[in-house]
């Protein structure tokens, strides 16, 4: 499956282009890779990709909130979500080249529970006046017989999403996108919108669970023992 990722200019700031595709999938394994032009030099763009709370989506997240992100870049540093009552880790950094590369290990989303490896890398070059070429790859292995395939679209999807959002923010200081009357002339392929509807409904399913069994922990804590019988 090919995929493009549109990405607009913005109020006449912004002029960069970007590809997304899944060049490998089988069923213990896929490959997904983005490059990008961005009006921005190396500098700007590693520092934003440490700033992932202010461009990465709520909806791809545990708890609902961008907020609660952190990224340290840095080897060993965690990609995690931290909110009252829960913690996760989205990755960890394995390699940090500042203004040219960012690696983690990283299970994203629901790929967390299918016991997979995930390596997620953002390569960065200089490019003529002050810009930016952004490589990134998300290469994903698990277990024969685990139907990543399957899976491998709405996830391509997702981080198109997730990197449309960086290359706003980097251009605009801000993810969200324009408004309505300014991205009329954009519209979504429908099969685009099932496939992240999918994968967010798949992520909320096992968010929800998580939070219901936390909650069900608390209560079986809080709940006074009963008196011996006489």
């Amino acid at each position: 499956m090919k995929a493009m990722l549109l990405l607009c200019a913005l109020g006449g700031l912004m002029a960069c282009s970007a590809r997304a595709e899944v060049s490998e999938a089988a069923a213990d394994h896929f490959l997904i890779g983005f490059s990008a032009r961005v009006e921005a030099p190396p500098a700007k763009v590693y520092v934003a990709l440490g700033e992932v709370a202010r461009w990465w989506s709520a909806e791809h997240t545990w708890s609902g909130t961008a907020a609660n992100l952190s990224l340290k870049a840095e080897a060993g540093g965690c990609f995690c979500e931290r909110w009252a009552g829960g913690s996760a880790e989205h990755g960890r950094v394995v390699m940090a080249l500042k203004n040219e590369l960012l690696r983690l290990d990283a299970a994203l989303g629901p790929l967390q529970e299918r016991a997979v490896t995930g390596v997620l890398s953002f390569s960065l070059q200089p490019m003529d006046d002050e810009a930016t070429r952004l490589d990134v790859d998300y290469r994903v292995n698990a277990a024969s017989g685990s139907g990543l395939e399957q899976i491998a679209p709405a996830v391509d999807n997702v981080l198109a999403m997730q990197i449309d959002r960086l290359l706003r923010y980097i251009d605009t200081g801000s993810a969200d996108e324009a408004p309505a009357a300014e991205a009329a002339g954009s519209v979504e392929p429908p099969s685009r919108r099932a496939a992240r509807a999918e994968l967010i409904e798949e992520w909320s399913r096992q968010a929800a669970a998580t939070r219901a069994a936390k909650g069900n922990e608390e209560t079986r804590s809080d709940k006074p023992a009963k008196p011996p019988k006489p």
